[in-house]
């Protein structure tokens, strides 16, 4: 990964009543230390570049409603729908077993001692992650991502060693 790379964090959705307000997408597990007060976000819209200051960030409904310094009222908040957020990936402690999406997209999947597939995308559920696969059959299959089925994930290597009760794969 390239220093320079950096992490969609979050999409405007809809403006949210008329002092300004927009309504955010969170697509971050640190969203306390990405959408806090004084924060700039860098946004991109349809060509468009965004460099906005976070005044204030509260949770509504799942998402996050987000007032900043330089959107004054509800126009300009519309004008942002769609705009996506980004930044840096944070750095990450030495102990911790998480994983960014774009790290585990691409990893081949080894079952048995077998290359039977490839990680195609990841879905975020309450119930946790899950890995979409394609399999070298053609098939796809959705893997939940966690340790019991998935032991071991080496970067390095760029596999996925799964462990899958019987009848995962055949569904």
């Amino acid at each position: 990964m390239s220093a320079q790379q950096e992490l969609q964090i979050g999409k405007v959705v809809k403006s949210h009543g008329i002092r300004g307000e927009v309504v955010v997408e969170i697509t971050t597990d640190e969203p306390e230390i990405r959408f806090a007060k004084g924060e700039v976000l860098n946004g991109k819209q349809a060509g468009k570049d965004h460099s906005l200051t976070i005044d204030a960030a509260r949770a509504h409904q799942g998402r996050l409603l987000i007032k900043f310094k330089e959107v004054p009222d509800r126009n300009v908040a519309d004008s942002l729908r769609g705009t996506r957020f980004f930044a840096p990936p944070l750095e990450v402690e030495d102990d911790d077993d998480g994983f960014y999406d774009h790290e585990l997209e691409g990893l081949r999947i080894i079952h048995n001692g077998e290359d039977i597939g490839e990680v195609t995308g990841v879905m975020h559920g309450p119930a946790g992650e899950i890995l979409e696969v394609k399999l070298t059959s053609g098939k796809e299959a959705l893997i939940p991502f966690v340790h019991a089925i998935v032991p071991d994930v080496d970067l390095d290597e760029g596999t996925a060693t799964i462990t899958p009760p019987d009848g995962l794969l055949d569904l």
